[in-house]
């Protein structure tokens, strides 16, 4: 008994469980069945509060799921797009497809581009719907515009709003209307401005635009036609037949009317004559690419009267110049006669001077010989200071004539540089030998520098622009030293004679360069002022820059820049030496002390100064008055050492023939040297083509013992 009892006992309390959990259970549904219908009303009031906002806006809305179907739109959307009405109370969601609703709008011809073309605005409307990039306008048929903007949203779908920008549109294109009136006003001022008539014809013919110019060009602004109003020229027949019937136009093809576009087309032609002829008008044709044309006109009437009066005048000034041309060539002969008289008196003033500076040269020269031969005989001191203040006199004297003769030559062209290639070594070595003693004397230091440079210049008249520097340098520095310097640079070699002088104010540097200048500071210094006005125009002769650099108180540096030249390649690597050793060869033997010279002069003074000189220097002296001396053939029977000899002798005797001859007499080569008051260039070539060294007039007694020493004749 006690197991059913039992069994039942627990069935009836599993039962009674199980009714525990069902209620439980049922309790939790009943919860959520709560919990849900509040979700419910959360959720619709939020739908009618979402509904309601986009109620609220004034511009359309719709929303389309990732289906492209309408889900949501608001009463905007339905004012803006009265083709959905049917739509406003349909429940079904999702609506249709924005293809249907495109496609309903394309029927209606709802759009301007669907009522053109209905099937090609369809499918660019559903193209810009997919593409859902931003914003755009769409003409309405009814006259509205609309921007539409349209967007892709998370899900896939696109969100639409949509803008009713009438107002704006309209304002817009009143703004362009004004724009466009302001334009056109621009315009026609403009074209009103114009000398040139202009009217312009569209594609169909018809007159379009025109200004002033051509109403009174072609007559347009008679009596009766009011102000602005069209000019009778509807269409370009019209023009065409206005001209050449009423203005006689010569040439109807300047109108003609062109299409395709070209290039413009002038042409001149004449019409509406009046008492002075026909005038000259410039018809211009230019073909637009819209289809129409543009006209010019321009009366060019007083430039063709202007050019044909120019063409008379041009005529008139022929005839002129071809009298004054003939007139010219006359005066060309006269003054080709006045030129070679000119010359003709040049070659005489040359000639004159020649022949002046013999005469000076022939008693300065006695005078000098005999001043020197007096210095070197014993007498007091008081006769002895008079004699050199003589020898002194006489050098200012030598100094000037010489520098004068040269400044003479210079400026009558007298002189002609031979430009070639030379070393500068050779000429510095014998500047140096010739100015060391008178540096020494004055207690200066000669600096010469020692360079396998070579230039191209003359060597003649270099010498002489480097002699002008350094003798100035000597002259007027009274301690220290006087340097030559050389310098290259891009080609140029610049010779530079720097000296520690007084130097020169900057004021003054320009003034030194003119004849007989000299300056406060160095005017006790004896000097004529005529060096550095040789250098100037040795060098521009060359043309050679010159330079000056200069410190009051400190120096002065005297430049000339020469061109770089390379030296050939068979020249000698001392040019110099290789002279001297030419001119020693050409010497002869050298005589002994006490020595016999012959000296040759047509001047008895000078034979006599010569005389005195040069037995003062123990030398035993024989001389004659020329070639046919009697007392000559007793003289050359004893053998003289050497002879001196005067170029210029009786009779057109020259001092090289009388050389020539006494060594030929003798059968050796007699040392001789030429003595001359000639400075031209062609007897310095000659002479050192002879091997004769020349000696001008006056003789420096000094040059012409060097050279008895240097032959060993004394």
């Amino acid at each position: 008994m006690a197991d059913p009892v039992k069994r039942r006992v627990l069935k009836s309390g599993a039962e009674c469980a199980d009714r525990a959990d069902l209620s439980q259970a049922l309790d939790r549904l009943a919860e959520a069945h709560r919990d849900l219908a509040e979700a419910h009303a959360t959720a619709d009031a939020a739908r009618m509060l979402l509904r309601d906002a986009i109620d609220s806006l004034a511009d359309g809305f719709a929303l389309f799921d990732a289906e492209d179907r309408l889900v949501l739109c608001n009463e905007a959307f339905f004012g803006m797009f009265p083709w959905f009405e049917s739509l406003r109370h349909a429940s079904a969601v999702p609506g249709p497809s924005f293809l249907d609703l495109a496609r309903q709008m394309a029927e209606a011809g709802a759009t301007i581009g669907a009522r053109i073309a209905p099937e090609r605005w369809l499918q660019d409307r559903v193209a810009l719907h997919r593409e859902a990039r931003g914003a755009h306008v769409q003409a309405l048929a009814d006259g509205r515009w609309i921007q539409i903007n349209e967007l892709r949203t998370r899900e896939g779908g696109i969100v639409g709003i949509y803008t009713d920008v009438t107002t704006v549109k309209a304002e817009d294109a009143r703004q362009r209307a004004r724009e466009l009136g302001e334009r056109n006003l621009a315009l026609q001022a403009t074209l009103d401005t114009l000398s040139e008539g202009v009217c312009l014809f569209d594609a169909h013919r018809r007159l379009q635009a025109w200004n002033q110019g051509v109403d009174m060009l072609l007559g347009f602004d008679g009596p009766g036609r009011g102000e602005g109003e069209r000019p009778p020229i509807a269409t370009h027949d019209v023009l065409v037949r206005w001209c050449v019937e009423r203005g006689g136009l010569d040439r109807p093809e300047a109108l003609e009317w062109r299409v395709g576009g070209g290039a413009r087309v002038v042409a001149d032609c004449r019409m509406f004559a009046d008492a002075e002829g026909q005038r000259h008008i410039t018809v211009r044709s230019v073909p637009l690419g819209s289809g129409g044309m543009v006209f010019t006109f321009d009366d060019v009437t007083d430039q063709v009267r202007f050019r044909r009066s120019l063409t008379e005048t041009a005529e008139t000034l022929e005839r002129r110049v071809a009298e004054r041309t003939a007139e010219l060539v006359e005066v060309n002969h006269r003054l080709v006669a006045a030129t070679e008289a000119a010359e003709s008196a040049n070659r005489s003033k040359t000639s004159f001077l020649a022949g002046a500076s013999h005469d000076l040269l022939q008693p300065l020269n006695a005078a000098r010989l005999f001043v020197s031969a007096l210095d070197g005989e014993a007498m007091p001191e008081r006769p002895r200071v008079l004699v050199r203040q003589a020898a002194s006199a006489l050098d200012s004297v030598e100094d000037l004539l010489e520098a004068l003769f040269e400044i003479s030559r210079l400026d009558a062209g007298a002189i002609h540089p031979e430009v070639a290639a030379m070393p500068l070594t050779p000429l510095l070595a014998a500047l140096e030998r010739e100015f060391a003693p008178l540096a020494e004397s004055g207690g200066l230091a000669l600096v010469v520098p020692v360079s396998a440079v070579w230039v191209r210049s003359d060597t003649r008249l270099l010498r002489r622009v480097l002699q002008n520097f350094i003798s100035n340098a000597i002259r007027y520095t009274e301690a220290g030293r006087v340097a030559i310097e050389l310098a290259e640079s891009d080609g140029e070699v610049v010779v530079t004679v720097r000296d520690t002088g007084p130097g020169i104010a900057e004021a003054e540097r320009e003034a030194i360069f003119e004849e007989f200048r000299r300056l406060d500071a160095t005017r006790r210094v004896p000097g004529k002022g005529l060096g550095l006005a040789i250098v100037r125009r040795v060098s521009a002769m060359l043309g050679h820059e010159l330079g000056l650099e200069s410190t009051p108180g400190e120096g002065s540096a005297f430049s000339v820049r020469l061109p770089r030249a390379e030296p050939p390649g068979d020249s000698l690597a001392d040019p110099a030496a290789a002279g001297d050793e030419g001119d020693r060869s050409r010497s002869g033997r050298a005589g002994p002390r006490g020595a016999l010279v012959l000296v040759i002069d047509n001047e008895p003074a000078i034979l006599a100064g010569m005389a005195a000189l040069l037995e003062n220097w123990g030398l035993e002296v024989a001389t004659a008055g020329g070639p046919d001396d009697p007392a000559l053939e007793a003289v050359l029977e004893r053998t003289p050492a050497m002879v001196i000899v005067d170029h210029h002798l009786d009779d057109g005797v020259t001092g090289e023939t009388v050389v020539a001859e006494l060594r030929l007499r003798l059968g050796r080569e007699l040392p001789a040297c030429l003595v001359t008051a000639d400075r031209s260039e062609a007897l310095k070539t000659r002479a050192a083509a002879l091997g004769l060294p020349l000696f001008t007039k006056p003789v420096k007694p000094a040059r012409l013992r060097a050279l008895l020493r240097q032959l060993e004749v004394l």
